[in-house]
């Protein structure tokens, strides 16, 4: 059984359900009451499915689909099939409001699962608190839906992106033994970047930097990097090899198109310096960027992981592809996909746990309940009133010249 039959790309595609609300199901906190009530249970997921980040889109509504389709085929939750509303916002935290709006007014979805970046979670997550909708596992690591206290009905997976680049700053000090002040930080101009550079900025301090790593942006939607590595030119011939403040490595904040011209225009200027990613640039993707520029832009990029290798052999990547085969047999497994499935199979367990008459404040309980969830991740589920991140932990990665990923230690 597909979980999302034949949904549309634009908010509204999907029908509501058959026949007129009774006046006792009347809308409440924008159509919950109803979704609640509804035949299905569904979450929207604002995504990119055009422009230039379309890729990620697709891979999050396929890995979220799959995990539904598994559930769905062993009967659903407490009875209820799953079912998944895509919409594309292009990344452009300027219409993510009003589709997220008409997914909950038109399309009656109960809350939101894997929507795509930062600054759009941002446009829309006081409407989301407003309303009391669930939003889980974003494909995001900013601070912004890490609050302390966490915001109720925020729910993350994934390692932050401050705890990935505070690993890639100590991986490059402690394993590779560059200075602090030699490493840059390239990132994009919003908030996933500056979430990134918080992270880096922290690390690198705690290791004896006096000064804040070197600050390169680029504006989202875009790859121009040109003034990054002008920067970065400024910054080697006023300092001269070998001296304090010569950048040796840049940890890359960026998405694959960025990053991937970032990576070309690096490398050609200066070859020695090494290069590290966060898992947000969608690995797969930029592997294969990388790979059309030729080996010598490929080898030695690492890139920091929230799930481990889609490819390898745990429990959960075996299970994962086995899915995908029954379901979805021309896909492959990818590292966006697997977060997306892993993520929704966590939401399957809250879900569960709320009954068969959820409402909002039962996810919150449900998922709030969760301990020692082993899904072969390694690392367990864990989830309580003060703690809405399921995990900490970061994986090491690194292509060799064929452009795959291999692991590395971190530590």
């Amino acid at each position: 059984m597909r979980a999302a039959g034949d949904v549309q790309a634009q908010a509204g595609g999907a029908q509501a359900p058959a026949g007129p609300p009774r006046a006792d199901t009347a809308p409440a906190y924008g159509g919950l009451r109803e979704a609640a009530g509804a035949a299905d249970l569904r979450f929207g997921m604002i995504v990119p499915l055009s422009g230039a980040n379309k890729e990620f889109g697709s891979e999050l509504k396929l890995g979220a689909e799959t995990a539904f389709d598994v559930a769905n085929d062993s009967g659903g939750v407490n009875g209820r099939p799953l079912r998944i509303v895509a919409a594309d916002d292009g990344y452009d935290p300027r219409r993510t409001p009003d589709i997220a709006k008409a997914l909950v007014d038109k399309d009656k979805v109960f809350g939101f699962l894997c929507n795509f970046g930062s600054a759009t979670s941002e446009s829309i997550l006081p409407y989301v608190l407003e309303r009391k909708l669930i939003f889980f596992g974003a494909f995001s690591g900013a601070g912004l839906l890490r609050q302390q206290p966490p915001d109720r009905y925020v729910f993350n997976f994934r390692a932050s992106y401050a705890e990935e680049t505070e690993a890639a700053a100590r991986y490059l000090v402690k394993v590779r033994r560059i200075d602090p002040s030699d490493i840059a930080v390239f990132a994009q101009d919003d908030a996933f970047g500056e979430a990134g550079f918080a992270g880096a900025e922290k690390a690198m301090r705690a290791m004896g930097s006096p000064e804040p790593p070197l600050h390169l942006r680029y504006e989202r939607n875009t790859i121009d990097v040109g003034a990054a590595i002008d920067e970065i030119r400024k910054r080697q011939k006023a300092k001269g090899k070998g001296n304090a403040g010569h950048i040796r490595a840049v940890i890359m904040v960026a998405t694959y198109r960025a990053a991937a011209k970032f990576v070309e225009k690096a490398r050609e200027a200066f070859p020695d310096v090494i290069l590290t990613n966060v898992s947000a640039v969608g690995s797969n993707t930029f592997a294969d960027e990388l790979k059309l520029l030729g080996a010598r832009y490929v080898k030695g990029v690492v890139v920091t992981q929230v799930v481990p290798d889609p490819d390898g052999h745990s429990s959960i990547a075996l299970e994962y592809k086995a899915a995908l085969a029954r379901y979805f047999p021309l896909e492959h497994a990818d590292y966006v996909s697997f977060e997306a499935y892993i993520s929704a199979k966590v939401l399957i367990d809250g879900l569960k746990k709320a009954g068969a008459a959820p409402d909002s404040d039962k996810v919150v309980a449900g998922l709030e309940s969760i301990r020692g969830l082993d899904l072969g991740l390694g690392p367990t589920v864990n989830y309580s009133a003060s703690e809405h991140q399921a995990v900490h932990k970061v994986w090491g990665t690194q292509l060799d010249d064929s452009g795959r990923f291999r692991p590395i230690d971190l530590e």
